[in-house]
């Protein structure tokens, strides 16, 4: 056979392997591409604002009445006047309930004639003693006879004193038909209505006809931990008083249904010992309440300035994150490189918060976009002021007016919680 046809009858198996093995090596000789890499994420950052500012302390209160006085008649009788309006302000003096004043009104004609009689005795007795005492020296009377003159004048004066004490407690049961108010305030409802008996006295079974507590001004209480007692203690010493009382620190309260602080009192009163149950110092705050807004027994919240004006470093409290025990703060470092910062919180000015430590002036807090920013990653910041109404209800604090926001102590972190590092 000629080699030419063993060309020509060569295997197509053997071709077709060739074919494959070819394109499988100009495929290996091909580099794969790279992937490009994603852009830096964006977020927002604030500059922190610095303020000298006051430090609150805020708690729960409740109010209560200066004065409290339980209306009960002084005489037995029957009602036939009930001269108030239940809920209605009340002055000192006015009368609220009349008793039948009939039987005391003759009582008191009575001890009248009783002390015109025993006046008219004395008269008697007074003539009978200056005519012995003429005639005493000529024995034209016994000496029996004058003492005995003499011991009537003396009886006679008694029972003239006698008449005209029972006349004054008749005049006074005769004033006391007439129930007044024994302070101002207001009065609260009607125990007994038109036409009951009452009894009065001041036995147990005197009738109790109404109430009325004072309400201008109005006291405040508060229970605090003995520490915030001691730190108010060294302001009073700092105002060089001697206790809280004397330096008349100010407080401020707020209603359940208010937004501001906006009714100004006084601390009045610290009690003398601490709770050992519960180791806390009761407090009272005394606050002007012209127009009875303020109900005794209401729930309220007042807050007591924790400290002299201080200057304090603030964020948006919004930026602040936890992880467990531990805040801390997202910082765009040089290079805009995130930087996770641990910080100690201060206290809370509205939507702002104090940093304490772990935060210096200028430095790039990030405030949103904090799910995309990881510690050691590049971002794109975008700078952004705080907002103004944050700064607004800041100079307000720093001008201790009472309609600033309160400016509490932190709470204590709970023992675990998860880390809010998505927050926005």
């Amino acid at each position: 056979m000629r080699p030419s046809d063993s060309v020509r009858w060569r295997p197509a198996w053997r071709v077709t392997v060739a074919l494959v093995t070819t394109l499988a090596s100009l495929a290996g000789c091909r580099q794969p591409q790279a992937k490009p890499a994603p852009p830096p994420a964006q977020v927002t950052v604030s500059k922190p604002v610095e303020r000298d500012l006051v430090q609150w302390d805020e708690y729960s209160a409740y109010l209560s009445s200066p004065d409290t006085a339980n209306v009960k008649a002084r005489v037995s009788g029957l009602i036939v006047q009930a001269q108030f309006k239940e809920g209605a302000v009340v002055r000192k003096g006015d009368v609220l309930f009349k008793i039948d004043p009939r039987p005391f009104q003759a009582d008191l004609d009575s001890k009248k004639a009783a002390v015109a009689q025993a006046r008219s005795m004395m008269d008697q007795a007074n003539a009978h003693l200056s005519r012995y005492e003429k005639v005493i020296g000529t024995k034209a009377i016994s000496q029996d006879d004058y003492d005995a003159a003499k011991a009537s004048c003396e009886q006679a004066g008694a029972a003239v004193s006698a008449a005209e004490a029972a006349l004054e407690t008749s005049k006074l049961n005769m004033d006391w038909t007439d129930v007044r108010a024994p302070i101002p305030g207001r009065v609260g409802k009607m125990n007994v209505t038109l036409g009951n008996l009452v009894n009065g006295g001041s036995g147990q079974e005197t009738t109790s006809l109404t109430t009325i507590v004072s309400i201008d001004p109005i006291y405040c209480y508060i229970n605090i931990p003995s520490g915030a007692a001691l730190r108010y203690q060294k302001l009073a010493l700092k105002e060089k008083q001697s206790d809280v009382a004397g330096a008349k620190i100010p407080c401020y309260l707020k209603l359940e249904d208010e937004v501001t602080y906006s009714h100004q009192g006084v601390i009045d009163f610290v009690d003398n010992q601490v709770d050992v149950n519960t180791g806390t110092v009761q407090v009272r705050g005394v606050f002007p309440n012209p127009d009875g807004l303020m109900t005794p027994g209401l729930f309220t919240l007042m807050r007591v300035p924790a400290s002299g004006r201080v200057h304090a470093i603030l964020v948006p409290d919004a930026a602040v994150n936890t992880d467990q025990n531990e805040r801390y703060l997202l910082i765009v470092g040089s290079g805009d490189l995130v930087e996770r910062r641990p910080v100690k919180l201060g206290a809370v000015f509205g939507t702002l918060r104090a940093i304490a430590g772990g935060l210096k002036p200028g430095e790039q807090v990030i405030v949103n976009g904090m799910q995309s920013a990881r510690p050691g990653a590049k971002v794109k910041p975008h700078e952004a002021q705080i907002p103004a109404a944050s700064l607004d209800e800041l100079e307000q604090a720093a001008q201790g007016s009472p309609g600033a926001p309160p400016a509490t102590r932190p709470a204590e972190p709970p023992a675990t919680q998860p880390s809010p590092e998505g927050r926005t």
